[in-house]
């Protein structure tokens, strides 16, 4: 078995534990970024959209209001029937599910207006491959727009915000540095705009115990905290509540 298939599998059995919390998660149900992406999108009403690794489908049941129809793809078998409830609740019927992997899209060329992304990119191990097939599937001049957390530039910070992740999430791969983003942008044909810059604060107790997080890596997180160097705790924002994370909307414009 290939690393790479470990990791996708992590995925599956993470997240298929835990997929109901997600259509409940106020993280990813509300947030400021939300409106931005669909703002940013400058929608004309006939679009088809691909929600790519859509988890609960809180970023395509943003987008269904306005457009022709989404598409709400995930790695996930169990996230699916998520998205199917959270369509009922709001009177929906223009969103398709699809069980995908953003790596190795399901799609022919040139099927979408717009491809859309949020709090899923830091579970790709090949992120450069999932551009590529962004790309191919938009028409000419189609849109990709990304909402996740940032990596930090300095390697300290960087290293203390990938572990904390990692204790929480298995499946979890990496936050990306916009460095990181625009080098893949640029590699796959996407002119890379930074939109809005924005924090979210993330409540240790809720944030672990929505993944389920075993007691002794909690224990190893909150010992991460208490062992930061100052830096760490500035950058994360450390507190006893919890820790902020730096986040961004990215647009990329195919070229």
């Amino acid at each position: 078995m290939t690393r790479e298939t470990d990791l996708k599998g992590a995925v599956q059995e993470q997240f298929g534990r835990v997929a109901a919390k997600y259509l409940t998660s106020a993280v990813h149900a509300q947030g400021k970024d939300l409106p931005v992406m669909v703002e940013a999108a400058n929608l004309q009403g006939n679009e088809r959209v691909l929600d790519a690794g859509c988890g609960a489908g809180h970023t395509a049941a943003s987008f269904a209001p306005f457009v022709a129809e989404v598409v709400a793809l995930d790695f996930t078998a169990s996230m699916l029937p998520q998205v199917d409830v959270l369509a009922q609740e709001r009177g929906l019927a223009n969103i398709e599910t699809r069980l995908g992997d953003v790596e190795n899209l399901p799609f022919p060329d040139s099927t979408f207006d717009l491809v859309v992304s949020r709090y899923s990119a830091h579970h790709w191990s090949r992120p450069g491959k999932a551009l590529r097939g962004f790309h191919r599937v938009l028409r000419d001049g189609g849109l990709f727009i990304l909402s996740d957390v940032l990596g930090f530039g300095d390697p300290v910070c960087d290293t203390y915000l990938n572990a904390i992740e990692v204790l929480r999430d298995p499946s979890h791969v990496r936050d990306y540095t916009l460095e990181e983003w625009s080098n893949n942008f640029a590699a796959t044909g996407f002119h890379l705009e930074v939109v809005f810059p924005y924090r979210i604060f993330l409540h240790f107790e809720d944030w672990t115990e929505r993944m389920e997080t075993p007691d002794v890596y909690r224990a190893a997180i909150r010992a991460l905290y208490n062992d930061s160097p100052e830096e760490v705790r500035e950058a994360l924002q450390i507190d006893e509540e919890g820790h902020s994370f730096q986040c961004a909307v990215l647009r990329g414009t195919a070229s």
